[in-house]
């Protein structure tokens, strides 16, 4: 990895825990490049306040969703990171774009399995896969699981089968990566107060006290939870950590 301001990636940094991971990470010394799939204004006000903060910021659109696009979103990142930085690569990618649909399993169409199954895995290895050549030796890759992985809650089969799926390939990477000494890892958040989901957890108050009567700490997350926990996991100090499935829950159904 070069030596040079680390050059993080986080695909839908424009908002949620994409937002709150994009800005802890310049926070902590990284430049950033954040993808956003609808809402450019939302993606650009994060840019700033990360220029703010003393370090560059590109916003690039992507649908983590449309398979066919990423060649395409790949030239558009080789010629952000030539313009922006005179460099070929990046140091670390966050794959953490995500939707959620909350359906029982006898009631889960195809349709919404699809979605689920493209956003979130289909999505994920392709575009790690189209990536490779941009990440620098060295880097780190980051992939977004969920708590919903280890325990189970009513409505999320489908979702937390492909974070399932996720967990299992980031092993995979870590190991078929070993060699360029890229370490990927796995980071699965508890329950946590955004818009996700309709804003389930943070809006509707039976929910959010259900949750912090199962959390060890007390409370439900705060995207800073977690935006935190991107940002040491990318330090310097956590190169040694590799193939693992880290969760920050509060310690939620333990």
């Amino acid at each position: 990895m070069s030596t040079q301001t680390p050059i993080a990636l986080i695909t839908g940094g424009s908002r949620g825990l994409g937002k709150s991971m994009a800005l802890k990470l310049a926070e902590h010394g990284n430049d950033v490049v954040l993808t956003y799939r609808s809402n450019k204004a939302e993606a650009e006000a994060v840019a700033e306040a990360i220029r703010k903060l003393g370090h560059r910021a590109v916003v690039l659109p992507l649908d983590v969703g449309k398979v066919s696009t990423f060649p395409a979103f790949a030239d558009q990142l080789r010629s952000a990171l030539k313009d922006q930085w005179q460099r070929s690569q990046f140091d670390y990618l966050v794959n953490n774009a995500g939707v959620g649909v909350h359906a029982s399993f006898a009631e889960t169409s195809e349709a919404q399995f699809d979605e689920l199954v493209n956003v979130h895995f289909k999505g994920t290895f392709f575009l790690t896969q189209t990536l490779l050549p941009l990440i620098a030796d060295g880097g780190r890759i980051l992939n977004i699981s969920s708590g919903l992985a280890r325990f189970a809650l009513p409505g999320y089969s489908a979702y937390a089968a492909m974070k399932g799926a996720i967990e299992v390939l980031t092993r995979y990477l870590a190991k078929e990566l070993g060699a360029r000494h890229i370490a990927v890892n796995t980071l699965a958040p508890g329950a946590i107060e955004t818009d996700f989901g309709g804003g389930l957890v943070r809006d509707n108050a039976d929910v959010n006290a259900f949750v912090a009567s199962q959390t060890a700490l007390g409370r439900v997350g705060l995207p800073d939870d977690i935006g935190g926990v991107v940002a040491t996991l990318l330090s310097k100090e956590s190169g040694w950590i590799n193939g693992q499935r880290i969760e920050a829950s509060g310690g939620m159904f333990i």
